[in-house]
């Protein structure tokens, strides 16, 4: 018997778009599907910064919740949202095809060259530190809420410019003209990656998802967030690792970063894929011991982790 697939999303744009993105890949195959929009903590508390919120989860646990409570059936996550660890009964159903994956800077100003004393919004550690560490001389602001809110603020700032994930911008087509991908700058892991996940024992939607995985993707993010668990860093720590497959290899360049940016530890590997396993954990514990473990401290004490 056919069921309908109820698709558990939050309501901003970008998530309504991500979910769209899947409900018509599952009617292609099929699938009868219906789109639930619930509100994430994450959204309705735009006057933190992300990493006072109790992070982990803080744009997931809501919908996880609206899974366990039968509410609905599947949930779209940008990956990089959603913890190393899923909730107890909730697993991995499907990960899509990876879109540009870069930070962009967004400028007020159409000129290459930014002011000695900038001021750069972002409401992301890991951005800050990077920026700060490329950039000691210059202000980070924080910003907070969904891709048009913080477009908005930049707009009514006296900011000389804010950094958004690429992808995003470019889903719901509002990349400005006057942006600069940071090339130099390591995404999030699974930056650009959707993730959907479904119940255990759901054997149907599973069974729906299994032909939306995009195995590049899954794998190269799979590694990704390797490294971010075994550094214990949730989504608060300013860790980044990105990797990408050329032909039979895979390439993962990773790194940690103090709060202010001035210290970090970066790592590059490149294996054949079919000894990728165990690639991110094994570069984790090489940054911890190349000063890591130290940094990690000082982290886990600011931010009272």
């Amino acid at each position: 018997m056919k069921k309908t697939i109820k698709i558990g999303t939050r309501d901003s744009v970008l998530a309504l778009w991500q979910a769209n993105r899947v409900k018509s890949l599952l009617e292609a195959d099929g699938y009868q599907t219906q789109i639930v929009a619930v509100k994430s903590e994450g959204d309705l508390l735009l006057d933190k910064p992300i990493h006072q919120l109790g992070i982990t989860g803080v744009f997931t646990k809501t919908l996880d919740i609206a899974m366990l409570n039968g509410t609905v059936d599947i949930v779209v996550h940008s990956m990089k949202d959603v913890p190393t660890q899923l909730p107890p009964g909730i697993v991995k159903g499907a990960v899509l095809k990876r879109a540009n994956p870069k930070d962009l800077l967004i400028q007020k100003e159409k000129t290459k060259v930014l002011p000695k004393k900038a001021t750069i919004a972002t409401g992301s550690l890991r951005r800050k530190a990077q920026w700060l560490n490329k950039f000691p001389e210059h202000e980070v602001a924080n910003i907070r809420g969904n891709v048009q809110t913080r477009l908005q603020k930049l707009e009514d700032s006296q900011w000389n410019g804010a950094i958004f994930a690429a992808a995003g911008l470019e889903r719901i087509n509002l990349r400005p003209e006057t942006t600069m991908e940071l090339d130099w700058m390591i995404p999030a892991p699974a930056q650009g990656a959707m993730l959907v996940v479904a119940m255990e024992h759901d054997d149907y939607s599973r069974k729906a998802l299994e032909a939306l995985n995009d195995y590049q993707t899954d794998l190269c993010t799979t590694v990704e967030r390797d490294f971010l668990r075994t550094l214990e860093g949730g989504c608060s720590a300013p860790i980044g690792a990105i990797a990408t497959v050329d032909i039979d290899y895979l390439t993962l360049v990773a790194g940690l970063f103090s709060l202010d940016g001035k210290q970090k530890v970066t790592i590059e590997k490149k294996v054949l894929i079919e000894n990728c396993e165990g690639l991110g954990h094994l570069s984790a514990l090489e940054v911890l011991k190349q000063g890591g473990e130290a940094i990690m401290k000082v982290i886990r004490k600011d931010l009272k982790l």
